[in-house]
């Protein structure tokens, strides 16, 4: 018979503090408990002994020096540890206990917002609210697992047996196999949780298959062209866990377990986050990876981008077309191939297509439109920008991908933007294919979640650090953030870029959901996705409004239901989407197939141009609210979007809806998500479909709501303005009808909105009048926000805030202004919406 191995005990023999920690010693390893101000305990395990400082921080240069991201210094002063071992207290100090009891009793270590349990027999922690509730705990029977892996690179480059792949989004090189050596060992990391029945859980980034309660599902965090991986979740119980890696990880809950495990970390480790709400354990999140950067002004108006303006002359021709149209506009984006054929992710212009870039960029400044154009992490091989990379040894091993684990590689790919294209007048930046591996795009037959994720497992490992493979995207923006601010201090830093990391959020990037398909049901799933995306602590998420493909081809990801392009079926879901994007941190047109301006679906008297023509200048009118929620973000580390389920947590129905969501804490918005026109074929050109839709809708309890037609402010056709809108009690469904020109937008009865009169772009409308719109209620505030608009000022306070405020009593408005007068816009104007209950 074979012998048995015995497995190492986990009883708790020895507790000790040292610096802010509390240290509990057993057979298996040590168990290390940080708590932190805020509302924040560290949980980590190491199976040696050890706690290396790259676990959990933000590699500068992954083969040298430290860059401290998730670091604790400045949490941890002052906390009153309180450990109590059954009836024993041991406070601060605490020091050895050498068994006591055999091993039984609870070990407590106390804050003022909250408590943490560890079972003495076990090692299992159990959290607890400052109420005493339980919030989450860990698996009792064996609660967490490492299991030692080696680390290999990739040696010997003139031995590597590489595939080319062509591929929607440029030449692949895949690295098929290799000479490896070991230069490390790490650990596979498993912790077993037991969530709590009703317990709903959302957030790990954005999926591409409309998830969002992630409980009973297996789900895999990696990287990819349709999805974002970030390893952080909240829970309907108030709290967050943050898995401090830059390593893949998956969750998974089954009838028997729930675990989450990560590939390849020194030492398994998370933080979790009390709050006494969600939006505290947003504020806890960015405490510890980063506060948000503000985008500029600018950035919030309307994008219009397309694959692809293929010249100068045409993107000027398109300015001059909205201009002419008096259609709002503030950013015009250059699509792939800005470089000279076969010259893929050249850092350059094609002098033949952009004979003077400088020229054009200033002629779309003085329109008040920017430029924004897409950089790539690879470079062909044979251009200047691949040579260079190649004789610095910065590029990843068989690929034509440089490497931004290095603070050698970021230098060296900023100092090439800076000289071929930052002096051109660039105004953004979109760091395209920022995963850089997409292995699931070189297939016609869509791989299932499983393989997606091994087989980006097995390309990582091939051509990067392994304990890494997750954050690329986050040091590619830190490459073009650091780089920026160098440069100039005037220009805010925006980064529409593809994949990211927990601390992206600090270097200005906007994310996007990437190359989706045009259907109703994508559709839905998107707003399932951004949703997730933003419980996941990022503020900025955009969208391919109306689908990157609109038609189908042989690929698995090129299906979208429009075989013909734009017909009244297709022209219908457009308008839909649109006005959702609308509401969104970033509002933006893109795709392929078919052209993304407006008169593409057709001219004045239209209802499909005109509906589009007003979300636009709807989207404008709302300017000044969208814009002081952005500030909110990084002042206050708030949140822009968010599922019902962070305002109201207390009405469980709410807390289950994903096809609506809280812009700010007061826009309801309620997307058309349904094709009510099954009928009609989205081949067919001739038949015509509705221009009015009914929608049921859930209005949550505990607030009364406004509806919201913001075409009845600051619009010349309309000849009577009404401040009469309908209003409904919380806490039941309605079915709502809505005419093709708008979607269905609720109020919380209580709330200020700051309006302005729409105008071609941003700038122009920064002297214009602000109307404050006012739906009584209750007392409320608003807090305005304004600046220059642009540059870093605002990190040295150089903006104002003024605070609105309704006494609901009393029936008056009023308002304080703080900071710097000089930023103060035109007059405010308020205006008191009146109700019809209904």
């Amino acid at each position: 018979m074979m012998d048995v191995v015995s497995a190492k005990d986990r009883v708790i023999t020895n507790i000790y503090e040292e610096m802010g920690a509390v240290f509990m010693q057993s057979e298996v390893g040590i168990l290390r408990v940080i708590p932190q101000k805020g509302g924040i305990f560290r949980v980590s395990f190491s199976c040696d002994g050890e706690f290396c400082k790259e676990q959990g921080e933000d590699y500068a240069d992954y083969s040298g020096s430290i860059d401290y991201i998730l670091s604790v210094e400045e949490h941890t002063a002052e906390i009153n540890i309180a450990t109590h071992v059954n009836n024993d207290t041991y406070v601060n100090n605490v020091t050895n206990v050498n068994g006591a009891n055999n091993g039984m009793g609870l070990i407590r270590i106390k804050t003022h917002e909250g408590e943490v349990r560890v079972n003495r027999a076990t090692g299992a922690l159990s959290f607890y609210n400052s109420k005493g509730e339980q919030l989450l705990r860990e698996r009792e029977n064996n609660p967490r697992e490492l299991e030692k892996i080696s680390l290999f690179k990739t040696i010997n480059a003139d031995n590597l047996r590489v595939e080319e792949i062509k591929t929607a989004d440029g030449v692949k090189k895949k690295v098929k196999a290799a000479d490896k050596e070991e230069y490390g060992t790490a650990y596979k990391t498993r912790t077993y949780f037991d969530f709590a029945d009703d317990e709903f859980i959302t957030g790990f980034g954005q999926g591409e298959n409309g998830e969002l309660n992630l409980r009973k599902t297996t789900y895999y965090g990696h990287q990819g062209n349709r999805k974002i991986s970030i390893p952080f979740l909240v829970s309907s119980r108030n709290y967050g866990i943050l898995m401090s890696t830059n390593s893949l990880f998956m969750f998974e809950e089954s009838a028997d377990h729930a675990f989450i495990q990560t590939e390849a970390d020194f030492y398994s480790d998370y933080y979790f986050m009390f709050g006494s709400n969600l939006f505290e354990v947003i504020r806890n999140y960015r405490r510890i990876t980063g506060r948000a950067a503000m985008l500029p002004m600018w950035a919030y108006g309307y994008v219009q981008s397309k694959e692809r303006y293929t010249s100068q002359a045409e993107i000027l021709e398109t300015a001059d077309e909205f201009r002419k149209r008096n259609i709002g506009i503030d950013c015009l984006v250059l699509d792939w191939m800005s470089w000279e054929d076969g010259k893929w992710g050249q850092k350059s212009f094609d002098a033949s297509r952009f004979p003077d870039p400088k020229a054009m960029t200033d002629e779309l400044h003085k329109k008040g439109i920017r430029f924004m154009m897409s950089i790539w992490p690879n470079m062909s091989a044979g251009t200047d920008n691949n040579e260079e990379f190649k004789k610095e040894g910065l590029l990843f091993p068989g690929t034509d991908v440089y490497n931004a684990f290095s603070k050698k590689g970021r230098d060296l790919y900023w100092s090439q933007v800076e000289r071929a294209l930052y002096p051109a007048g660039v105004d953004g930046w979109w760091c395209d294919s920022s995963e850089p591996i997409t292995p699931e795009w070189m297939h016609l037959i869509e791989p299932s979640d499983g393989e997606k994720y091994f087989e980006y497992k097995h390309d990582a490992e091939n051509m990067m650090p392994f304990e890494l493979a997750n954050a690329f995207g986050k040091y590619h923006a830190k490459a073009i953030w650091d780089g920026q601010r160098k440069n100039s201090e005037d220009k805010r830093v925006v980064n529409l870029t593809r994949s990211g990391w927990a601390g992206s959020q600090k270097y200005g990037t906007i994310f996007w959901s990437g190359d989706i398909s045009a259907s109703w049901k994508t559709l839905k799933n998107q707003v399932k996705a951004g949703l997730q995306f933003a419980a996941s602590g990022m503020p900025y998420w955009t969208l391919d409004a109306g689908a990157f493909f609109v038609k189908r081809g042989i690929q698995w990801f090129w299906d979208g239901d429009y075989k013909n392009g734009i017909n009244a079926a297709y022209k219908k879901l457009y308008v839909r989407w649109l006005q959702y994007a609308a509401f969104l941190p970033v509002f933006r047109a893109h795709g392929t197939d078919v052209s993304r301006e407006p008169w593409a679906f057709g001219d004045r008297g239209d209802n499909y141009y005109e509906a589009i023509c007003k979300t636009i200048r709807n989207r404008y009118k709302l300017i000044p609210y969208i814009y002081s929620l952005g500030a909110a973000a990084h002042l206050d580390d708030g949140m822009i979007m968010r599922p019902l389920m962070f305002d109201f947590s207390n009405d469980k129905k709410a807390v289950e809806i994903s096809d609506q969501f809280m812009l700010g804490d007061s826009l309801m918005v309620c997307p058309i998500v349904n094709d009510q026109d099954e009928q009609v074929k989205c081949t067919d050109e001739t038949s015509e479909v509705s221009d009015m839709d009914t929608r049921s809708i859930y209005l949550p309890k505990g607030s009364c709501w406004y509806e919201f037609n913001l075409g009845d402010f600051f619009e010349e056709e309309d000849n009577e303005i009404t401040s009469s809108y309908r209003y409904y009690e919380g806490g039941r469904s309605i079915e709502y009808q809505c005419p093709l020109n708008r979607i269905p937008v609720f109020v919380k009865a209580g709330s200020i909105i700051p309006v302005k009169k729409p105008q071609g772009c941003t700038d122009e409308m920064k002297d214009e009048d602000i109307e404050v719109l006012i739906y009584p209620g209750c007392d409320t505030k608003f807090r305005l926000y304004e600046d220059a608009g642009d540059g870093y000022g605002y990190e040295n306070g150089e903006y104002c805030i003024t605070e609105l405020i309704w006494d609901d009593e009393n029936k008056s408005f009023s308002y304080n202004t703080y900071g710097n007068i000089k930023f103060r816009s035109g007059n405010l104007k308020d205006m008191r919406i009146d109700s019809k209950i209904k």
